[in-house]
């Protein structure tokens, strides 16, 4: 009887230790909540130092690496603490999010760059969303405004870059479709038609341009200014002029989902299909769908992995999967399972690398800048995949 007694309470002690250790796992939610605030201690510290730096944009050399206002990636930081507050309600969440979105407004006229929708709409336009303030309202209209002054009617498209002069009279990259976001959101709160237009002009002008038969995209295109006409296809990030990119396909592959969702026009869904039937059917997408830099890397299986890609790829799979019945179970268990894989193999451990979520992005190889790393946009586009699976899941 009393070994009985003894096995009995040996097994509710195992069961008990168990059930412990289960309980002290994280959630997603929990995992990122404790990153995030050992990110904003490190960015806090960095600073310091730093005073006209605002925001942290990677790891380099295993250091902390923050950015200005000007840095196209300014606005992704303020963003991320935007979704952590949307998914946990937490009021201190909300107060960060302010504090950091707040340092970026003077970016609203700088009208030298075309990623005012990567630094206004990530930011300002996530907070005027969660909390309808007037003031956000205000300065994502300036901003929109100030973006279409980039636009060139006889070409029909926003101007990306005012460097690289030597190379491109007028280059269009396709990371620019990102910035179309602002201004559809412009033309819902103004009913100016300008800002329509000029986002269906530039998103159709891209599908004449940049796409390959087989639906892959290049990275730049380069226009003249007096004809309007297309005269160069290269890269600038990617393996050569000819390979697929691989940020590169996810920036196409969610611009041309929420335009879908914009404007309702048909063939931007087609094309959406069509590049992730591109992502999904490749020959060198790996098992964990987490995929390399460049599809055409020579060096492949030894080459970098992009875990932004994977990331800015669930979270325009997880809208893609709301309009298309017949795929919608497809393109959503692909959306969890990039999810499942960034959240366990490309996952930083609590408290280390400097709050930063995820590991193993790419920035630029063809420089070798930020390599193997941690990269900021990951993190935001990781977070907003997060709110978009929550939000299916009520659904």
């Amino acid at each position: 009887m009393k070994k009985t007694l003894l096995v009995v309470l040996a097994l509710n002690l195992l069961i008990f230790s168990i059930d412990s250790k289960a309980q002290k796992k994280e959630t997603t939610i929990e995992k990122a909540s404790i990153q995030l605030n050992y990110a904003l201690q490190e960015v806090t510290k960095a600073k310091s130092k730093s005073p006209n730096l605002v925001s942290p944009r990677s790891i380099r050399s295993d250091t902390l690496y923050l950015v200005p206002t000007k840095d196209w990636t300014s606005g992704f930081f303020s963003g991320e603490l935007w979704y952590m507050y949307e998914l946990t309600n937490d009021l201190k969440w909300l107060q960060k999010a302010k504090e950091y979105t707040a340092l970026i407004e003077g970016e609203k006229t700088n009208g030298k760059t075309h990623d005012m929708g990567f630094k206004m709409y990530c930011s300002f336009g996530n907070g005027f969303r969660l909390t309808k303030d007037s003031k956000y309202r205000e300065i994502l209209i300036e901003s929109a405004h100030t973006l279409t002054t980039r636009f060139n009617e006889k070409i029909g498209a926003i101007k990306s870059w005012d460097h690289h002069n030597e190379q491109w009279n007028f280059p269009v990259i396709i990371d620019n479709m990102m910035n179309l976001e602002l201004l559809f959101w412009a033309f819902k709160e103004t009913n100016d038609s300008l800002y329509y237009k000029v986002a269906v002009s530039h998103a159709d002008t891209t599908i004449k341009n940049h796409f390959r038969p087989d639906f892959s995209s290049y990275h730049v295109v380069g226009y003249d200014v007096n004809t309007g006409k297309a005269i160069q296809k290269n890269t600038h990030q990617g393996y050569n002029d000819a390979s697929a990119w691989a940020r590169g396909q996810g920036w196409g592959l969610y611009g041309y989902t929420m335009c879908y969702r914009e404007t309702g026009k048909k063939e931007y869904l087609n094309l959406a299909e069509n590049i992730a039937n591109f992502i999904l059917k490749n020959k060198n997408l790996p098992k964990d769908l987490v995929p390399y830099w460049d599809y055409n890397d020579p060096a492949i299986p030894n080459a970098p992995k992009d875990a932004s890609a994977a990331a800015l790829m669930a979270s325009a799979f997880y809208e893609l999967s709301t309009y298309v019945p017949k795929k919608s179970k497809l393109y959503k268990e692909v959306a969890d399972k990039m999810m499942n894989s960034l959240s366990t193999k490309y996952s930083s451990k609590s408290l280390t690398n400097e709050g930063f979520l995820l590991t193993n992005s790419t920035g630029d190889y063809s420089s070798m800048t930020e390599i193997n790393t941690s990269i900021i946009y990951a993190d935001y586009y990781y977070m907003e995949a997060l709110v978009r699976q929550k939000n299916l899941k009520k659904k």
